[in-house]
Order: structure tokens, then sequence, then C-alpha cells
């Protein structure tokens, strides 16, 4: 299916995991949402804080519409027909029970881990996940009622992959796993160059 290459060692789920753009518009049950979430729940973070919280709607529920207004245009055109519409929070302070909080550092970081174990498993259960930036920021925020504090890092589409030609006439020819840059140019050994 993929075209990437990569070590041999390096697992067949990391080489099939791309971000598609054209889904065929079928329901999600929620024991697959279910076992995405938790799958991504699982993933590290400093001192366990575990300070992402996943804010979704199931394609014709009652959330929906908008949350894909929330959307660039762009962005729209090909995640309306996605199974789910996620939108993923990060708490900026690690809250104590006593009320006092300190920054943390690390939230998005953090958050970021939380998404890739959620598209690495989604993948896993035959599904896609696509990350975007491509939202009204500000809109959302105050659409979606998330408290100061808290940081919207992204929104992701998740669904079943469908043929490139269901996508607008500019996007059909990109409808392929990219590439990646070779390790010699993401891994420095000593100080940054």
């Amino acid at each position: 299916m993929s075209e990437r290459k990569a070590h041999p060692r390096v697992g067949k789920l990391f080489v099939d995991r791309w971000s598609p753009r054209s889904f065929d518009e079928s329901a999600i049950p929620d024991e697959d949402l279910n076992v995405i979430f938790e799958a991504a729940g699982l993933a590290p973070s400093a001192y366990n804080y575990q300070p992402w919280k996943f804010l979704y709607a199931k394609k014709g529920d009652a959330n929906w519409d908008r949350f894909l207004s929330l959307l660039i245009p762009f962005n729209q055109s090909w995640a309306k027909n996605a199974s789910v519409l996620i939108y993923i929070v990060s708490d900026t302070q690690m809250r104590q029970p006593d009320g006092t909080a300190n920054p943390a550092h690390a939230h998005s970081f953090d958050a970021g881990a939380a998404w890739a174990q959620m598209a690495l498993q989604a993948t896993a259960l035959g599904y896609h996940a696509h990350g975007m930036v491509g939202l009204d920021f500000a809109k959302a925020v105050e659409e979606l009622k998330i408290p100061e504090g808290y940081r919207l890092e992204a929104a992701i589409a998740i669904g079943r992959k469908a043929p490139a030609d269901r996508l607008p006439e500019g996007l059909r020819e990109r409808e392929v796993p990219s590439g990646r840059k070779p390790v010699s140019e993401i891994a420095i050994a000593g100080d940054f160059r």
C-alpha cells in the first residue's frame, strides 16, 4: 500500500500511517472511537499529568456542522466526509488539588504524543487520521467554550480512506503518502547545525 521506504526494522504501522484527505463518510462505531481515544490517553506525559482533552463530533450528530464550520473552507471541503472531527486541547497549567497551579512547560509536547498515538491506533484499526491547524482558532476557542489556561492545539479528521476521485480536482494527485526527510537531516550528534 505505502510507497514509503524505511529501514526494515521500522514497524509497518509507522510506515503505513499517513494523512489522506479522501474519506468514505462511513460511521465509526463508538467502540472503535473509544479504543482510539484510549490509545491516545496512554501517551507519555511530563509528571504523568496527561494534559490533553479531546472534543469531538461524529458525522451526523448534533455537533457535526458546528465542528466542521470551525475549519477553514479548504479543510471543510474534504473533512466533511470524515467519520469524526476531533479538537485536541492541552492544559497549560499543572493544576493541583489545593487549587494552585504551575506552568506546564510540556503541555503541547505531551498533546502531540497523544495525537501520534491516536493516529497510529486509528491506522491499526483500518482508519486514517489527518491532523490540521487550518482552522479559525479564535472562533473555535469561543465556540467550544475552551477556558483560559487551555490551548487549542489542532483539529483531527478520522475516517476510512476512499478513492482520490472523491476529492476536489486540485487534491486528487496529492492523495498519496508523502516522503520523509532522511535521518541524516533530522538527527544531529552534538550542537544544532
